[in-house]
């Protein structure tokens, strides 16, 4: 096997012809996370990112999105904000994991979303835990993904609905809505969000709203931003950006505006959002990893995901997994106080924003 380490801005139209067969040929890599549309976006914006072309025969058989940092460490392409990682690859490809990250010049490649279905990577690394990413099953269509939930939960839907409609005006989703403006709104309603949640704010960066507004209804069908606005009469209230392959649907950054909370917004976007998508063909919603009322209440399965890393035995490997571990140690301690907790998560937006 041939492998080649490109900028993915090297990636030839026949490249991303080929990358785009691979994934039709296997939904377990259908997420338009793993679409080479996402990969040039990232490396436009990061000096970091890369592409390993992998060739037999003179034939593409894969494909391997990565970062490279500091010591050979490796991250996948997008890594703080990609919900699907792997290699994308020809069907019953076998790999191994060692001598590709060897032809990569990495001497470790850590991951937090690893698909499912990436058997080589599996057996070779060292997995930290599994998770579950809750997914709304459309394959049977929109009454029969209905049909899964629990009744209480349409009641209650139902009910938030007729409640919204009367009090503010009937309900209108625009599906794929790609409004500069809307974006903002959406901006502003979720980095607010995450900050009452003490939680990091990728939307704080400029280099990362324009990633956003790059994928905005980008036309490929393997890789699209798709704006999802809500309307109740002329006011939006709730306002998905998600990322849509031919199959998949990632609900990427959801949020709602507060004043409406009591009515279960966000609920009611993601219902009305499975509606439209079930008409375009799409066979499910990934809704990303992690557990939420909203997450518990329309998930119909799960995927599964793996966190960990696979490494080479290096000295490099070595130090690399010194500092993963000297992290992880500071992380655990960082979440065992709140308050010490949220001071780090405003130090490092406050740093994110004067960059």
């Amino acid at each position: 096997m041939d492998v080649t380490v490109l900028r993915p801005d090297e990636l030839t139209a026949a490249d991303l012809g080929a990358w785009s067969e691979m994934q039709r040929a296997e939904l377990g890599l259908a997420s338009p996370f793993l679409a080479g549309e996402f990969t040039r976006a990232v490396g436009r914006r990061r000096a970091t990112a890369r592409v390993a072309r992998l060739r037999e025969d003179g034939d593409a058989v894969g494909f391997f999105p990565f970062e490279r940092h500091a010591l050979g460490a490796g991250k996948p392409i997008g890594s703080g904000f990609c919900d699907c990682q792997g290699l994308i690859h020809r069907p019953g490809l076998d790999w191994d994991p060692v001598d590709l990250l060897g032809a990569c010049g990495l001497a470790l490649w850590e991951y937090d979303h690893l698909a499912a279905g990436q058997t080589p990577f599996e057996r070779a690394g060292t997995p930290r835990a599994r998770a579950a990413s809750p997914v709304m099953e459309l394959s049977g269509g929109h009454q029969a993904y209905l049909e899964r939930l629990r009744p209480k939960v349409l009641r209650a839907a139902r009910g938030q609905e007729r409640r919204l409609a009367r009090d503010v005006g009937p309900l209108r989703l625009d599906f794929n809505a790609p409004d500069p403006v809307l974006l903002d709104t959406l901006i502003h309603w979720k980095s607010a969000q995450l900050r009452a949640r003490g939680e990091r704010d990728p939307l704080s960066q400029g280099w990362f709203r324009a990633l956003l507004r790059e994928l905005l209804d980008l036309p490929s069908e393997s890789c699209s931003g798709t704006l999802s606005v809500l309307r109740a009469g002329d006011t939006p209230v709730a306002i998905l950006y998600g990322l849509r392959s031919r199959e998949v649907y990632a609900t990427w950054f959801p949020a709602y505006d507060t004043r409406f909370a009591k009515y279960s917004p966000g609920i009611l976007l993601h219902l009305k959002c499975a509606e439209a998508a079930a008409e375009r063909g799409i066979t499910h919603i990934d809704m990303g990893k992690g557990t939420s009322r909203y997450k518990d209440a329309l998930k119909t399965g799960d995927l599964s995901v793996t966190e960990g890393y696979v490494g080479r035995h290096t000295p490099a490997a070595a130090l690399c997994r010194l500092r993963m571990a000297s992290s992880r140690t500071a992380h655990t301690a960082l979440n065992a106080s709140p308050r010490v907790h949220r001071a780090a998560v405003r130090a490092v937006g406050a740093v994110d924003r004067h960059r």
